[in-house]
């Protein structure tokens, strides 16, 4: 996911020795240069080469000479070293790779540097990185972050926490949208005749009695084993929220919560019975009860569907037994989800307030069935993903599905077989 270029004022052979050395290039007849005519000719830039290859204005446009434009389209894919430029040479790489890299979508690019010659591009870069250490004070202003031991391989670090930041803050947002679908579908169900089976005191409840406490603990979720070996997602071409959120939010929990809450909504007793009778109302004392009573236990049970919606989404691809609740606050909002949502159904001024009532203890337990339910068809889920990265389709189930020749990576659709 990264590309390390190494751009610098030495002299051309002593940046070529040294990048040699350290791995940025693998010598003049490595297989990259053996598979690409001419990659060789753009292993080692100079800035005397750059010189009549720099924008018109400030930045590269879409007005470029056709020339210009191909010959940085091929640097910006095999160039490895450019040596012997100039401050303003700096900040003319960057803009070039966030033009024209990563098959003409542009590079998501970081600069680290030292000295005041480099604040153009460390400014330019979307991540800028000074070294603390041997670092100048202009080099630290212009930088958006400050290596405080000048070690390189800390960026690393970096990266994994960027990556974490990202990979939780997607999977609050499913979490959070996985219960509209089982809130919507009473009110489309009324439209048929069926007795309103959610209120929205209860939606609210639901949404910011206890969703939003189990949201933000997502912040908590530590990483996945193989964060890191992921396909990296690129911003311009993938969203965070993007359509496979939808799909798993909507199409895959959503449902599976809605199929329940029906479920055991219908399995009240008497209430099939006031639906034929009186449909959507009105309703005599009795009825009111047993709709009542309906609307407790589909309450309940999505309550149970959010929980198990918060498990199956704290982790992507690994296996409850694996990582095994490693996220201490997530489990405490669960907990305070689990009690008062018997709260909600047992205390009297909760009832009151949120129209709900007490239920015996068989309808009460019966939509557990819907916490192991969700959560075992999407251990089956995670299985199967688990086990298309270990074959012969890896790219496609981890989104790095790599357009040929001159096309990008579509990203990181992680989320969902087949979706950022």
């Amino acid at each position: 996911g990264v590309k390390v270029v190494m751009v610098t004022g030495d002299h051309p052979d002593t940046a070529r020795a040294i990048a040699t050395r350290i791995n940025i290039l693998h010598g003049a007849h490595d297989l990259e240069s053996e598979q690409l005519h001419g990659a060789e000719d753009f292993s080692v830039i100079t800035g005397t080469m750059l010189e009549s290859r720099v924008p018109k204005a400030d930045n590269f446009t879409d007005d470029e000479a056709p020339e210009i434009v191909n010959w940085w389209k091929k640097a910006t894919q095999h160039t490895r070293v450019f040596a012997r430029v100039s401050p303003i040479h700096k900040q003319v790489i960057v803009q070039a790779y966030q033009k024209y890299g990563y098959g003409g979508v542009g590079d998501i690019c970081a600069m680290t540097g030292d000295g005041v010659n480099d604040a153009p591009a460390l400014k330019q870069a979307e991540v800028g990185v000074a070294m603390g250490i041997r670092g100048t004070e202009v080099a630290k202003d212009a930088a958006d972050i400050v290596l405080q031991n000048d070690n390189f391989a800390s960026i690393i670090d970096g990266i994994e926490q960027g990556r974490l930041c990202s990979a939780n803050l997607r999977k609050s947002i499913m979490y959070t949208l996985c219960s509209k679908m089982p809130q919507f579908a009473p009110t489309v169900a009324m439209v048929f005749g069926i007795p309103s089976a959610l209120t929205i005191a209860q939606v609210l409840l639901i949404d910011i009695g206890t969703d939003i406490l189990t949201a933000i603990a997502f912040a908590f979720q530590p990483p996945e084993a193989n964060l890191m070996a992921r396909a990296p997602r690129h911003p311009k071409l993938v969203k965070l929220a993007d359509w496979g959120v939808g799909v798993y939010s909507y199409l895959y929990i959503g449902m599976l919560q809605s199929f329940f809450c029906w479920a055991m909504f219908f399995h009240v007793p008497g209430l099939v019975a006031v639906w034929k009778q009186s449909g959507a109302g009105p309703y005599d004392y009795a009825q009111k009860e047993t709709i009542l009573q309906g609307r407790s236990v589909y309450y309940w049970t999505l309550v149970l569907g959010q929980i198990a919606a918060a498990i199956a989404a704290s982790n992507e691809r690994q296996s409850l037994l694996t990582h095994r609740f490693s996220n201490k606050v997530l489990n405490v909002a669960l907990l305070l989800e689990l009690v008062l949502g018997l709260v909600s159904l047992y205390a009297e001024f909760m009832q009151s307030a949120f129209s709900t009532t007490w239920i015996p203890w068989d309808l009460a337990v019966k939509p557990f069935a819907a916490l192991v339910g969700i959560i075992a068809v999407d251990e089956l889920r995670k299985a199967t993903l688990r086990g298309c990265e270990q074959g012969h389709i890896r790219d496609w189930c981890s989104g790095a599905a790599r357009a040929r020749g001159e096309g990008a990576a579509e990203g990181d659709f992680s989320a969902f077989p087949g979706e950022p």
